[in-house]
C-alpha cells in the first residue's frame, strides 16, 4: 500500500483566517468521569479528550476524509496487521518536552495493557496475542497487531498520544487549567501547540475554553440567548424553531445526523412471552407489514417539524461512504401491509386484526420515559397500527429498568430506541450485527445463528472486516444493509437532523454530522471582535 500524504491545510478551502483571543463557553451535561484519555467512556470525558489530546491522524468531520496530524504520513502493511507512522519533527508537549516515537510506543503499550481495560484499546483487539509497538528512530514508529484490522489507520483518530515522561503534558490545542467539580472546567491555550494558520500564526486562536457543568437544558438555552454561552450542540425541533424565529443567524440545521430512531421486536426464544406472539415476531411478513403500516413522512413532519427524514437502514445519508444509496425507506402502504398479513393467516374481525388461532394482535412497546420525541413517535405508531387492526400499548420505563428488560430479563415485546453512531465505519457496529454479540438487540448472544439470514450477515460482516480493499468492504456491507432492509429485524423510522445553536460572534465554525459536531475544528474557531496579530 502506498504511503499516504495529505495537505496540512486541508481546511483552508472553506475556513477563513481567524482572530486571536477570547474565551469560548459551552456546557457539559456532567463532570468528566476521567481525565485519562485512554479510559474515556462518557461524553464529557470525550469532549475534554478532543480539546486537549493530540492524535496521529484525524478524520475531518466535514469532509469525512483522513488527514495527517502528529503523523506526517503512514503506511499499512502485512495485510492490515502493521502500520508505520512517520512523525512530525520539532513538536513540543504543552510543558516543553519534545514529542517522539517513544511517546507513541508508550501510548500504544499502555492502551493495550489488559489491566487498564481501555475502551479505546478495545477497537484494536483484533485477536489473541500481543500488540507490539517499536520505535524505528526518533520520528518513526511501527505497530504490529496479531490479526488484520480493516480501516486500521482511521482508528487512531481516537488515540490521544501521551507523554512517556510527563503525565499531565498534552499535544492538543488546550490544557486543563482548572476543574471545580459540579461547576466548570477551564481550559487554556497550549502555548506549544504545533499547528499554525496560513499566515504562520500559532493556533489556537482562542485564549481559553470554559465548560460549565449544566444538566438543565432549559437553563442552557436561556444562557445562550443571554450570550453567556456560545454553543449548544444539540437542540430539539421546538427549541430550534423558536430560536430560528427570534435569531435566525444562530440556528443551524446541518442536515441529517448520524443517528437513527428505530424499533424492533423481541425474538429471544426463551423470552417470557406467549408462543403465539413469538411466532408473530419471528415472521418476516409480520415485521414487514408493521413497517409498511408506519407513515415515516408523518414522523419527520409532525415529530421533528420537518427536521428529519425517513430512515432506510443503519447509516444515514450523512455517512457519505457507507450509506447504501440504492435502498429506499419502507414505503407507507397499509393496503400492502394487510395483504402480507392475510397471506400469513391474519384476518380482520371488524376493527381488530386476529391471527390464524383467533388471538387479537396486540403488543406493548417499551421506550425510555421522559423522552418527548420518542413519546410522540410512539403515539403516531399507535395511530398508524390501529388502522390495520393492531393495538399498540406504550410502556415508558426509566432507563435502568428499560436496559434491564432488553438486555437481561427479555421481558418485553417491542422496543423503541435510537442508535447513536459515533463512528463512520461499520466495524463499530460489529457488536450489533454479529449474532453472537450482546447488542444484537432482537436476539442477542446466540451460540449459533438462529436464522440463515443472520448467518449470512455474520459472514458478510466478517468479510468486510478482513479485507483492506475499500470497494470490497463497501460491497460486503452493502449486502448486510440489503439483508436488513429485506428481513426488517430493526424497523428504521427517522434520521433526525443535527440542530445546533452557534453564536454569530464566532468565526470559522463548520458544523458537521460527526461528533463533536460544532467544535471539531476548535483550534481555528475565533471571535469576530478580537484583535489579530499575535504569532
Amino acid at each position: 500500500m502506498p504511503v499516504t500524504r495529505l495537505p496540512l491545510l486541508a481546511l483552508s478551502a472553506y475556513l477563513a483566517w481567524g482572530q486571536w483571543g477570547g474565551e469560548l463557553r459551552f456546557c457539559l451535561r456532567s463532570d468528566p468521569k476521567t481525565f485519562d484519555p485512554l479510559a474515556v467512556a462518557d461524553d464529557s470525558s470525550e469532549t475534554v479528550r478532543y480539546l486537549t489530546g493530540g492524535v496521529l491522524v484525524r478524520v475531518n468531520r466535514k469532509t469525512q476524509q483522513l488527514e495527517p496530524e502528529l503523523a506526517e504520513s503512514w503506511k499499512v502493511a502485512e495485510g492490515g496487521r502493521k502500520i508505520v507512522f512517520k512523525l512530525r519533527e520539532r513538536v513540543l508537549y504543552s510543558e516543553g518536552t519534545p514529542f517522539s516515537a517513544e511517546d507513541v510506543a508508550f501510548t500504544v503499550r499502555r492502551m493495550m495493557d489488559p489491566a487498564l481495560h481501555s475502551p479505546t484499546g478495545d477497537s484494536f483487539r483484533s485477536g489473541s496475542g500481543e500488540v507490539r509497538a517499536e520505535t524505528l528512530g526518533p520520528h518513526r514508529v511501527s505497530i504490529l497487531f496479531p490479526s488484520p484490522i480493516a480501516g486500521l489507520e482511521r482508528l487512531f483518530d481516537q488515540v490521544a498520544i501521551l507523554s512517556a515522561v510527563s503525565p499531565k503534558a498534552v499535544l492538543g490545542p488546550f490544557v486543563v487549567a482548572e476543574h471545580k467539580a459540579g461547576s466548570h472546567l477551564l481550559l487554556r491555550r497550549n502555548p506549544n501547540y504545533w499547528k499554525k494558520d496560513a499566515s504562520g500564526r500559532r493556533l489556537p486562536y482562542l485564549d481559553s475554553v470554559r465548560l460549565d457543568i449544566q444538566q438543565n437544558r432549559d437553563l442552557e438555552q436561556i444562557r445562550f440567548r443571554r450570550g453567556e454561552i456560545h454553543l449548544i450542540d444539540s437542540l430539539d425541533p421546538e427549541t430550534f424553531d423558536s430560536l430560528a424565529a427570534e435569531a435566525p443567524a444562530s440556528a443551524i440545521d446541518a442536515g441529517p445526523s448520524l443517528d437513527t430512531e428505530m424499533m424492533w421486536f423481541n425474538q429471544v426464544r426463551n423470552a417470557p412471552l406467549p408462543e403465539y406472539k413469538k411466532a408473530w415476531f419471528r415472521s418476516k411478513a409480520f415485521r414487514r407489514a408493521v413497517s409498511e403500516s408506519i407513515n415515516r413522512d408523518d414522523i419527520a413532519r409532525l415529530v421533528y417539524r420537518g427536521h428529519a427524514r425517513p430512515a432506510v437502514g443503519p447509516f444515514s445519508p450523512s455517512n457519505r461512504f457507507w450509506f447504501h444509496a440504492g435502498l429506499r425507506p419502507h414505503g407507507f402502504d397499509p393496503a400492502g401491509a394487510r395483504r402480507k398479513l392475510e397471506q400469513e393467516g391474519f384476518r380482520l374481525d371488524g376493527a381488530v386484526l386476529r391471527d390464524r388461532e383467533g388471538h387479537p394482535v396486540e403488543f406493548s412497546l417499551v421506550t425510555n420515559s421522559g423522552n418527548k420525541t420518542r413519546a410522540r413517535i410512539a403515539s403516531l405508531l399507535q395511530q398508524d397500527l390501529a388502522k390495520v387492526g393492531i393495538r399498540l400499548n406504550i410502556v415508558p420505563l426509566d432507563f435502568p429498568s428499560l436496559i434491564e428488560r432488553i438486555n437481561r430479563t427479555f421481558h418485553y415485546e417491542a422496543c423503541l430506541l435510537g442508535l447513536v453512531n459515533v463512528d463512520l465505519d461499520p466495524n463499530a457496529q460489529m457488536n450489533v450485527w454479529l449474532s453472537s454479540a450482546a447488542n444484537h438487540q432482537w436476539n442477542p448472544n446466540q451460540p449459533s445463528p438462529a436464522t440463515p439470514w443472520e448467518a449470512e450477515i455474520d459472514r458478510w460482516m466478517r468479510a468486510q472486516a478482513s479485507t483492506l480493499d475499500p470497494k470490497k468492504r463497501k460491497a460486503a456491507f452493502d449486502r448486510v444493509q440489503e439483508i436488513v432492509w429485506e428481513e426488517a429485524p430493526f424497523l428504521y423510522l427517522a434520521n433526525r437532523n443535527f440542530l445546533a445553536a452557534i453564536s454569530p460572534a464566532l468565526r470559522n465554525t463548520a458544523p458537521a454530522a460527526m461528533r463533536p459536531q460544532t467544535f471539531w475544528n476548535v483550534e481555528r474557531i475565533s471571535f469576530a471582535n478580537q484583535i489579530s496579530g499575535r504569532r
